[in-house]
């Protein structure tokens, strides 16, 4: 079949070429014939001074394409550079970074990002919304794609991403205790009560979270997150965390943590191991717990979840910077050098999570791997819009109010409801935020900007809120703290509501990071 893009990109490297390789001036009159002199004979030395078969050829890259992505596929990329070399005198460069997104969302605008970068689906909204990403086109690879991979990276009807893998949760059970798998709720209960009732184990299933963890619950008794519109996209108006089916499963989980069936202490990694030494026949977990699952020696099968329910799916995908000088180059080497089997298989072998390339997909041999993709056929793709930030919190409050019995599973949600249909009206509900004279530096469109996310600050596990490193040239700055993107709710020094703005003077270019105590309300600043 015939490549539309690779032939694109070679037109452009051969611009490059004929630049270089265009005739010299001819000479107006013929120069003068002079009797050549005899050349000196070459002595041992100059004799052995041939010149190199690379110094014959050496020639400087015609340009550089580069990639931001994390340790697990730093490595691999790099290996193609010497392959992107050959086919079109490009260098191939490959910076490690560990926070893609936020660092991706401040040097962008600034032209200074890299070409592609490698991140999950539910990172690219905001990005999008922003201008800051180029769609792709797969051209007639798109069939090779994962139909639900595919309408994860698209918005608003444009497919913004190539992915390479998808990863969601699964249902494993105990082999040893259960010979056939459950297809109701209602058969887990009396499938694990028996276990139980014979002393065989301590609950009837293991839960490892509230909210992503127990969604293929909640989509069973018809609970949602967000419906979709007429044309599929995420409709923030359709919020279903408070519906019939959400408020079913949440109950069903309270009702049957207070009646001892399942455990009262939700952590993750003590309900993993309540499955792994054989307490609990049942658990929902994802591809990132197979290794420890393996490891525990239990013996366990994977299928699909009980009632038809079904997960939260992620996409890893290779994103194209809308800023970017070589968006047609960056393209063609996603088509021609990521889109193959190769390639695919080995960010698959590092990763661990099922290919979106379907074709090496077929090739996966790890049948825990094949199951687990099988379960997410029916997935719901995690909604890459702003409005979903505003669901976490609360989503998670009212399931953990339920579950201790401080209120009714009904009143919990509705009331969560309330809550996250009041922040979606104003998303800024709740934002805490430095804007200063700094601002424009950092990537806002200007300073002095209470309602820029890209300096907003973010809860950290100390119970601060942190923003930065941003990178400031030398000299004087002042800023101050202010609550839900205005200037409504400020503080400045000492913490004094409405006081005076902080001074900072930078002697030389440097960073500065700051962090926030909501108690006290000082803010400190990191040189």
């Amino acid at each position: 079949m015939k490549k539309l893009m690779p032939l694109m990109t070679i037109l452009l490297i051969a611009s490059f070429v004929l630049a270089a390789c265009a005739p010299a001036a001819t000479p107006t009159a013929a120069p003068e014939v002079v009797e050549p002199t005899m050349a000196p004979e070459p002595t041992a030395t100059e004799e052995m001074a041939e010149p190199t078969a690379t110094e014959a050829v050496a020639v400087e890259p015609a340009g550089t394409l580069r990639i931001w992505a994390d340790d697990t596929r730093a490595p691999i990329l790099q290996d193609l550079a010497a392959d992107v070399l050959a086919a079109y005198n490009l260098e191939l460069v490959v910076e490690l970074k560990s926070a893609i997104r936020d660092d991706f969302q401040v040097a962008a605008p600034l032209g200074q990002g890299p070409d592609i970068i490698a991140i999950a689906h539910d990172q690219a909204g905001t990005l999008v919304s922003n201008g800051l990403l180029a769609p792709v086109d797969l051209g007639d690879k798109t069939g090779d794609f994962a139909p639900t991979a595919l309408s994860a990276c698209t918005f608003d009807g444009t497919l913004y991403c190539m992915p390479y893998a998808t990863e969601n949760m699964a249902f494993f059970y105990n082999t040893d205790m259960v010979s056939t798998p459950p297809t109701t709720w209602d058969e887990v209960l009396s499938m694990g009560k028996a276990l139980k009732d014979e002393g065989k184990v301590q609950y009837v299933m293991a839960v490892t979270g509230s909210t992503y963890d127990a969604y293929p619950l909640f989509t069973s008794f018809g609970g949602y997150i967000f419906g979709k519109d007429d044309q599929g996209n995420w409709n923030p108006e359709d919020l279903g965390i408070d519906s019939e089916g959400m408020i079913a499963g949440v109950q069903w989980l309270a009702e049957n943590v207070q009646n001892g069936n399942l455990p009262a202490d939700w952590d993750w990694a003590n309900n993993h191991a309540l499955f792994e030494t054989g307490k609990a026949p049942f658990i929902m977990a994802g591809p990132w717990a197979l290794g420890r699952i393996r490891e525990s020696g239990i013996p366990y099968a994977i299928t699909n979840f009980p009632g038809g329910g079904y997960p939260f799916a992620g996409t890893q995908g290779f994103f194209i910077n809308a800023q970017s000088e070589n968006v047609l180059l960056a393209q063609a080497f996603l088509n021609e050098f990521i889109a193959n089997e190769d390639t695919q298989l080995k960010l698959f072998d590092a990763g661990q999570r099922p290919p979106a390339y379907l074709p090496a997909l077929a090739k996966v041999e790890d049948m825990d791997l094949v199951a687990m993709a099988a379960a997410g056929e029916n997935a719901s793709m995690m909604p890459a819009i702003p409005a979903m930030g505003s669901v976490w919190g609360n989503w998670n409050d009212s399931v953990v109010l339920a579950r201790d019995a401080k209120q009714d599973a009904e009143t919990a949600m509705k009331d969560a409801g309330a809550k996250i249909r009041a922040l979606i009206a104003n998303p800024m509900t709740g934002m805490v935020n430095v804007p200063g004279s700094y601002q424009a530096q950092a990537g806002c469109p200007a300073d002095w900007q209470p309602e820029c996310a890209v300096t907003a600050m973010t809860m950290g596990d100390d119970g601060l809120y942190h923003s930065g490193p941003f990178t400031l040239t030398a000299g004087d700055y002042e800023f101050k703290v202010a609550l839900d993107g205005s200037w409504t709710t400020n503080y400045g020094v000492d913490g004094k509501a409405e006081g005076d703005n902080y001074k900072l003077t930078l002697a030389a270019d440097g960073t500065v990071e700051f962090s926030y105590d909501p108690a006290t309300k000082l803010l400190e600043v990191i040189q």
